[in-house]
């Protein structure tokens, strides 16, 4: 099925599903497994996972290293016209970013009620911004079932 004749839950699905796979790389190489997706239009212009590990850099999450890639990408630091496909809901540090980067749509699997930026702030935006769409729960059994399996396994 061509990504034009997808419905928005299909498209979802599609682009939160390559976001899944860079969180299962993410795992397979002991980081914590969270993976990006940022897409301009229909085409994805980003793919990363969390490097936190291997780079020895408490910054290196996921979206983190997005922005930077899209950026790149466009040769510009505005995102206004992107949407990112994350696995777990950003935290603070990346919802900064985001907010800064003026990216259109942030799509999330799994909530993160300890650290995820919503809990963080006392208003539903938080730092994103004002114009910035933010959906959760695409794809969350599996964005949350990857998350807690790799946290089994270290206890």
């Amino acid at each position: 099925m061509g990504l034009l004749t997808m419905t928005p839950v299909e498209r979802d699905e599609r682009f939160m599903g390559m976001a899944l796979d860079e969180a299962r790389m993410a795992a397979e190489e002991g980081e914590v497994p969270v993976g990006a997706v940022i897409v301009i239009g229909d085409k994805v212009i980003a793919r990363c996972h969390n490097r936190t590990e291997a780079l020895h850099d408490v910054t290196a999450h996921a979206e983190m290293l997005a922005i930077t890639a899209a950026a790149e990408y466009l040769n510009g630091k505005y995102l206004d016209k992107c949407s990112l496909y994350v696995t777990v809901e950003p935290c603070a540090m990346c919802a900064g970013a985001l907010g800064w980067s003026q990216i259109s749509e942030i799509i999330y699997g799994a909530t993160d009620n300890k650290r995820g930026f919503h809990t963080m702030y006392s208003t539903q935006q938080g730092p994103l911004h004002p114009k910035t769409v933010v959906r959760g729960g695409v794809l969350e059994k599996e964005c949350a079932g990857l998350m807690k399996s790799f946290f089994r396994s270290k206890r």
